[in-house]
């Protein structure tokens, strides 16, 4: 079990330095024709804790989410991740590098099966090379250990009795969980999950959070956008806010939604939600 960092000494402004980033982005910018859509300053997210991301519609969190990854590129600014420039990475290049994201809307294949899916997201996988596919000798002691790591993983995630079930079969918070279990599979030193709650039951809601508190505890430095202020508030280390592409807020998970800039913000948005007051 690792440590989990204190954010005592950490100022809750907005781009403030963490003890230890595993995560950095310096005035990152994109544009989309005239709208800004990211202009972020400086962020940072702390090693082995689990930071919310959160802001209304439009803020340019999932956004901010594919310039950090490589599913986009900033026309100004870098990323940096575990001391490495992220600067023309492809996604498949920041996967390798130790962080992986999740998506709002799931990407499991529906037509292959969850175990098929699972082998998908483990990485130094011979058989992938033509040559060498055609020499079984050369990858299939690598597939027992992938096709291995991928049990345990569903047996962790419940997922085991759909084993060999096509993944279209599964429902929408079974998707995400298998999502979540086959970014597990590269093993990675950071988690980005895109609303991993939304379209959720209550009950794999829980399971969901359960996990994610696992993950940290087992050093995953997790990075996630929410909409559901109870949920951040539950499992949340740090909380970073957006608005207008623009990083307006960042604190205690417990205090940053009584910055005025925050309710300024949310209350366009959500004038009917209850941003303050604790869920039992």
């Amino acid at each position: 079990m690792v440590e989990i960092p204190s954010f005592a000494n950490v100022e809750p402004t907005p781009g403030s330095a963490k003890p230890d980033p595993i995560l950095i982005a310096n005035g990152v910018v994109r544009s989309f024709g005239g709208l800004v859509a990211v202009n972020v300053d400086h962020f940072e997210a702390q090693r082995h804790s689990i930071t919310a991301l959160i802001g209304p519609n439009g803020a340019g969190k999932s956004t901010f989410f594919n310039l950090l990854t490589g599913f986009d590129f900033a026309q100004e600014g870098h990323g940096i991740f575990n001391g490495h420039p992220l600067k023309g990475m492809t996604s498949a290049q920041v996967a390798r590098a130790g962080m992986v994201r999740t998506f709002q809307l799931t990407k499991a294949l529906s037509r292959m099966t969850v175990i098929e899916n699972m082998r998908l997201g483990a990485q130094e996988q011979g058989g992938e090379n033509f040559a060498r596919a055609l020499i079984a000798p050369l990858w299939k002691s690598r597939e027992r250990e992938i096709t291995e790591q991928a049990e345990e993983l569903l047996t962790r995630f419940k997922l085991i009795e759909k084993r060999d079930e096509y993944a279209g079969s599964l429902s929408g918070g079974q998707r995400k969980l298998l999502e979540m279990a086959r970014a597990l599979m590269s093993k990675p030193s950071m988690l980005m999950l895109d609303e991993p709650m939304a379209g959720v039951n209550p009950a794999l809601t829980e399971s969901l959070l359960e996990h994610i508190v696992a993950l940290r505890e087992e050093g995953v430095t997790v990075l996630f956008v929410e909409h559901d202020m109870h949920m951040v508030r539950r499992i949340s280390d740090w909380v970073v806010v957006m608005a207008e592409g623009r990083i307006i807020a960042e604190g205690n998970p417990h205090e940053v939604m009584k910055d005025p800039a925050v309710q300024d913000a949310y209350l366009g948005a959500h004038h009917d939600a209850d941003l303050f007051e604790e869920r039992s």
